[in-house]
């Protein structure tokens, strides 16, 4: 069962990093203090090169990846515009940004748990997405 989980493994990185760019892409315009800025620039940028990576093995098993949830990502918009129209401050935008890499983290490891027949490889690219998200989460405390 290594390959089909590989593939599923691969598939749920796909749709989150997506989902987490999309986000950081939803909100770094409204970002006033520079450092803050600086911090969600370059965590979009280690999910693009891990989405690179997780591309060459999907590639690999000719496997198109996985979008994200279009209700979620709706929702998601949603909720960002929603309160960034009420209260636009990096305090509102670390609080969303924090919600969202708890849910990618919760995910992740939920899938990295019920996909465990994966190559090793595909788990450590897991691994590697949930440490960038909590990580992101934790040096945007000082902003919440």
């Amino acid at each position: 069962m290594i390959e089909p989980d590989t593939i599923k493994l691969l598939r749920e990185c796909d749709a989150g990093i997506k989902m987490g760019v999309s986000s950081i892409d939803d909100v770094l315009d409204y970002v006033h203090n520079d450092n803050f800025k600086q911090l969600l620039s370059t965590c979009k940028t280690e999910h693009e090169e891990l989405k690179e990576e997780i591309q060459v093995l999907l590639d690999k098993y000719k496997d198109d990846g996985k979008e994200p949830n279009p209700v979620a990502k709706g929702m998601s918009w949603m909720k960002t515009n929603v309160k960034l129209t009420l209260h636009e401050s990096d305090e509102t935008i670390a609080d969303l940004i924090t919600d969202g890499c708890n849910m990618g983290v919760k995910s992740l490891n939920k899938y990295l748990n019920q996909y465990e027949a994966a190559e090793e490889k595909t788990k450590d690219i897991t691994k590697r997405l949930i440490n960038l998200e909590e990580k992101l989460a934790i040096d945007i405390r000082k902003y919440l």
